[in-house]
């Protein structure tokens, strides 16, 4: 299962807005051998953990972020009944803690293993392995995500995700020259930081709705930021502007990627433009990655900006493919702990007895 980058839409799948975000070839490789044991026994090398699970476990209550538990618990739903033990061993490149969804590629190489084994009574698609990791991650735990990683990883390719119900999603490309990820090494902060944005968001845009009755969030424009912020606090202005110049940056964003032949310095533009408000109003960047992302710009990146919820992380770049090293380089004298060219990937699949 493939790692994650997000382009355009961070902190706006939890609104109902839209997101555009491709698989990257950075993976999470999961191998299994069947045992006699009647368990599953989990062998995470690359954090020296082995866990050993009952292959009848229920998991009536489950532990915080408990993804191999949840994802059972699901499946079971849909006819997926496990009936015997496996041996299996984990390995992977995706950097842990990023923002390149290293937990999520976990959690949807596990689902596909177990959809594998013991198959479901549903028509195994890119959408409905998609569908059953948002189910098991953020439905089943009470978190505050969205379903942006999950569709990215099953899906894969540069998708386009219509997170507002009716959610819709569709595949924009399968190319992104230039493409580089910066990993600056400092965590993220995950689960607190998205509770308090997406709150504070929500809260912003029901006071509108509750003095404007007709505004429509899905229908807004950039323009509506002024005819609409007055009736806020000063406190959540920031939080009302950014969900609506996100949404602005991502919609031009989507014309972009809709025309034949890309251009890679529009995109960058807009990705710049997205990360200012990233930075700027819902100030989720840290110093490292303000260094990291104004020393590729300096080395001629065309555009560059913070990937995840923020407080660390990994940054995205899009580059002239002429000019990646430089850029490349420019993101490790930062400070980065790595910085390395990333290719659009086609998504979560099985290869049968593949060597690792």
């Amino acid at each position: 299962a493939p790692g994650r980058t997000c382009l355009f839409g961070d902190h706006q799948d939890y609104l109902g807005l839209p997101v555009i975000a491709c698989a990257i070839d950075r993976y999470i490789n999961l191998t299994a051998e069947q045992n006699d044991t009647k368990t599953f026994v989990i062998n995470m090398i690359d954090i020296n953990e082995i866990r050993t699970i009952d292959i009848d476990a229920s998991f009536e209550v489950l532990e915080p972020r408990d993804y191999f538990g949840s994802s059972l618990r699901v499946l079971r739903r849909y006819g997926c009944i496990p009936t015997v033990g496996y041996d299996i061993t984990i390995t992977g490149d995706i950097p842990i803690n990023s923002g390149t969804s290293s937990s999520s590629a976990l959690l949807m190489a596990w689902i596909r293993f177990l959809i594998k084994a013991f198959g479901v009574d549903n028509k195994v698609t890119p959408e409905f392995l998609s569908k059953i990791g948002y189910e098991s991650e953020v439905l089943e735990h009470g978190e505050p995500g969205g379903m942006m990683d999950h569709f990215s990883i099953g899906v894969g390719n540069i998708v386009y995700i219509n997170t507002k119900n009716p959610f819709s999603y569709k595949v924009i490309g399968t190319e992104l020259k230039g493409l580089i990820t910066g990993v600056s090494g400092v965590p993220k902060e995950t689960i607190g930081l998205i509770g308090e944005l997406k709150g504070n968001a929500l809260i912003a845009i029901e006071i509108v709705k509750n003095n404007f009755p007709t505004f429509d969030l899905n229908a807004s424009d950039i323009d509506d930021i002024n005819r609409y912020k007055n009736c806020l606090p000063d406190r959540l202005i920031p939080y009302f502007e950014a969900a609506l110049k996100n949404y602005h940056y991502t919609k031009l964003a989507l014309k972009e990627f809709e025309n034949p032949v890309l251009d890679l310095k529009k995109i960058g533009k807009l990705m710049n433009d997205h990360h200012a408000v990233l930075r700027d109003l819902l100030k989720i960047t840290v110093p490292r990655i303000d260094n990291m992302i104004n020393a590729a710009l300096r080395a001629g990146a065309y555009g560059a900006k913070i990937v995840g919820s923020g407080g660390g992380g990994s940054i995205v770049v899009i580059a002239e493919p002429e000019n990646e090293n430089r850029v490349i380089e420019a993101i490790l004298n930062a400070g980065a702990m790595e910085a390395y060219l990333v290719n659009v990937d086609p998504g979560v699949r099985i290869i049968q007895n593949i060597e690792i």
